[in-house]
């Protein structure tokens, strides 16, 4: 077994009530690239899409003043609560992407949006967390269009974490188009879990899913105001 790194050992202890999209390996693809960020006291972050409130979490204890928005009323109360647990100062209010750009800009954003694509996405319920419509943008295209207006000018920073299912190279376009530096910063593969395999045919029908995968690709996407 190896040894604990520091940013594990760093790594709060979650409550997640029930039907709040618990911390999974996007989560901590996304955790990884905000400790490769240089943050710290005065650092502003904004947690879009918050859930159980792990990376604002991780952000207040690196020091960044933090905000952290969820349309969820279930997932604010379970932030908060989060929040209260490590006695850490955290703002946590319900809104969805489009109230959140009414704030002033922030120094880096963080944001792992539903990215899962589905035959529909239901108006209400837990799997509004990963199921974005039939090409899995729903979200995501909403948000490269406006990350701009949400990113400090000279130098904010975009991590977005969505999975090779829903086009990253799409989403590096549509940065760029916005005016963002965009790359990608990470990936990893993990096997599918119960949601893709479930909707197996429906993905393979639609020439989302080649047949013989049998892993998902998850990429963090890094992009900044020049």
């Amino acid at each position: 077994m190896g040894s604990e790194t520091d940013s594990t050992r760093s790594r709060p202890f979650l409550l997640t009530l029930p039907g709040v999209y618990a911390p999974q390996s996007d989560t901590r693809l996304l955790l990884a690239a905000l400790e490769q960020e240089r943050v710290g006291p005065g650092t502003t972050v904004l947690d879009i899409g918050t859930g159980s409130g792990a990376l604002a979490l991780r952000a207040a204890q690196l020091g960044c003043e933090v905000t952290a928005v969820d349309i969820a009323p279930r997932a604010v109360l379970t932030a908060r609560l989060n929040a209260m647990l490590h006695r850490r100062r955290i703002t946590v209010r319900r809104s969805d992407l489009t109230s959140a750009l009414g704030t002033h800009p922030y120094d880096l954003v963080l944001c792992n949006p539903p990215y899962v694509p589905a035959p529909h996405t239901p108006p209400r319920g837990a799997s509004r967390a990963w199921n974005a419509g039939h090409d899995g943008r729903a979200v995501i295209d909403r948000l490269c269009a406006t990350a701009p207006s949400i990113l400090r000018h000279d130098g904010g920073v975009l991590l977005l974490v969505h999975s090779a299912l829903c086009d990253p190279g799409t989403t590096l376009d549509r940065l760029a188009h916005a005016g963002l530096h965009a790359t990608i910063h990470s990936r990893t593969r993990i096997p599918f879990g119960p949601v893709l395999r479930s909707r197996l045919p429906w993905l393979r029908e639609h020439q989302l899913l080649h047949t013989d995968d049998t892993n998902e690709e998850l990429v963090v996407i890094r992009a900044q105001h020049p």
